[in-house]
């Protein structure tokens, strides 16, 4: 198993009722129970994670390669499940990361089989929909994301610095972090703006703003990149940043009046 197998499939148990309920669109109600367990009926098999949630089964599968017979991989992993949950709806997922085009079959329909399953690309994902997350697992795996017409520098930075801040009390968490986005970046040729990124953390932001635009204040221009750039509201700004609305509007009078 790879790098970015491991990374990713830590990144997924973490925040897997996250990745069902806002990525995958599961409607989840109350507590959810992992389900750690083997799958041993023909060959020894770890699937990446399985939850229980009152009497639905959920099964996602992380992909970073096209597998050419997915489709019966994940058949095997549902007659599995269904062998021990057999009071329970079974739904799976297959979430593709991986650098190349998914071509990946989602179905079997031959001979009296029928069975279907929903695959994800990561890349379909609005990068905002996990970069303002509370979770840094959620905000690490933004990386892979679509970025749109986002300055790639300026995403990357923000993914780091929202990384920072959420793990600020914990620098080993911290670099822990920085770790598992350096090596899913790999999958979408980000590698030298993570380390571009990275050098700039190094330096005391007070000092050095992040988005080196200038700014004389860097959680202040980070709230501008965030109404400018990702077009969110300057409440959710605000908040998000705990900054003061009147302050964050005085400083945007100021850039505008180009002082």
């Amino acid at each position: 198993m790879g790098d970015k197998d491991i990374v990713s499939k830590e990144i997924i148990k973490e925040i897997g009722r996250d990745i069902s309920m806002h990525i995958l669109g599961i409607d989840i109600d109350g507590e959810v129970t992992l389900v750690d367990k083997e799958w041993t009926r023909v060959e020894k098999r770890d699937s990446d994670i399985v939850f229980k949630n009152k009497n639905r089964i959920f099964h996602i599968e992380i992909q970073n390669d096209n597998h050419k017979d997915m489709e019966l991989r994940m058949l095997r992993y549902y007659s599995d499940i269904l062998f021990e949950y057999k009071e329970c709806s079974v739904e799976q997922y297959v979430l593709y990361i991986g650098k190349k085009q998914c071509t990946m079959k989602n179905e079997i329909l031959r001979d009296e089989i029928s069975y279907k399953y929903g695959i994800i690309d990561v890349r379909d994902i609005a990068c905002e929909d996990l970069l303002y997350h509370s979770n840094p697992s959620a905000v690490a795996l933004s990386i892979l994301c679509d970025f749109k017409d986002k300055d790639k520098q300026v995403v990357v930075n923000t993914i780091l610095q929202r990384v920072k801040e959420l793990t600020k009390d914990d620098k080993r968490e911290y670099r822990n972090y920085l770790k598992k986005i350096s090596i899913l970046s790999t999958n979408r040729d980000l590698e030298k703006e993570v380390k571009k990124g990275m050098n700039m953390l190094t330096v005391d932001i007070e000092k050095t703003p992040l988005y080196q635009i200038g700014a004389e204040n860097a959680t202040l221009q980070n709230a501008v990149v965030m109404i400018e750039k990702f077009k969110l509201s300057i409440d959710d700004v605000i908040k998000e940043l705990n900054i003061k609305k009147e302050e964050l509007l005085e400083y945007m009078k100021r850039k505008k009046e180009g002082k």
